[in-house]
Parts: structure tokens; sequence; C-alpha cells
């Protein structure tokens, strides 16, 4: 068995055990909410958006976090059709939710709410920051509920996420 096969087997194993670990009974409608409103990142972009209107004061940092969760979701939809892996398809993974896309890996969801939740924390009141920060971990996780993304979709997605959201703090740091 080579590395990529035995990753791929762990991958259904962990991801049959999320499913079959589903036991409160609000998950699927949960994980249902967070799928249609990380759909295309539109919740995030709209996030941005509506800080890039409301603080006058840093509209700038606002513009630049918004671009970071565009770039990052822009990313993520070109390099799933680099990577072309179809989403599980198994007897024992319930699919709960349609999808745009055959293509699973990396999770475009995963990508764009950690993008945003790194490159807006920064801009929110103290008190928000904890529930932004836990966002991304519980996108991930709704993925898997919904059986549209292996685990390593979700990693990637989020270390695509990060990485795009910190290159793109870094830059408008150079260009301020």
């Amino acid at each position: 068995m080579s590395l990529f096969e035995k990753i791929a087997a762990v991958d259904l194993r962990v991801l049959r055990g999320v499913q079959g670990g589903v036991r409160f009974p609000g998950a699927v409608p949960v994980a249902t909410g967070l799928s249609h409103a990380g759909e295309h990142a539109a919740a995030w972009i709209g996030t941005g958006v509506a800080g890039f209107v409301l603080d006058r004061r840093r509209r700038r940092e606002w513009a630049v976090a918004t671009g970071a969760v565009v770039a990052a979701h822009g990313a993520s939809v070109v390099l799933k059709r680099v990577a072309r892996r179809h989403r599980p398809l198994d007897h024992h993974v319930q699919v709960r939710v349609g999808t745009p896309s055959r293509w699973s890996m990396p999770s475009s969801h995963a990508t764009s709410t950690t993008a945003a939740a790194i490159a807006f924390a920064p801009l929110l009141p103290a008190p928000a920051r904890p529930l932004v920060v836990a966002l991304p971990g519980a996108m991930a996780l709704s993925r898997l509920v919904l059986g549209v993304h292996y685990p390593t979709d979700v990693t990637a997605g989020a270390l695509l996420g990060a990485a795009t959201a910190v290159a793109a703090r870094r830059v408008a740091g150079r260009t301020s």
C-alpha cells in the first residue's frame, strides 16, 4: 500500500467516525447553516464589506482583510481544478448537502473561513474574537458532518486560508 493509499484509508476512517459519532440532534442543521454561510465565501465577504462601510477609520485594513478572503477563496477554486480529487463516495458516508463542484481538495469553505478569521479578528471588538477564532474549526467539522470533504481536504483548506491571510497582511504592511 502506497503512502497516498494509507492517507486515503485514514481519511475515510476519520470521516466515517465523525459521521457515526454525530449524536447532537442539531448538528446537521448547524452544519448546513454554516455551509450556506460559507458558500462562495459570501458571509465572509459580506462581513468585510460591512466592516469597510461601518469602520471608516480602518477602511484600508478592512479592504486588505476582505481581499485576503477573496484571494484565498479564488486560490482554493483554482487548486481544486489542479488536484481534481473527487468528493467522498462511500456507502458509509451520508452526503447531507449539495455542492457546486465535484472536486473536494482543498475545501473552499475551510479556506475562506480560516482566511476570514485570521484577517478579521484583529479588526473586531475583543469580545467577538473568540467566536471568530472558533469558526474555522466549526466549519471544517461541518464539512465532515455533511459528508462533502475528507479530513485532509479541510486541513489543506485551512492551511491555504491561513497562508493567504498572513501573506496579505505582510504585503499590506510593506506598502503602507
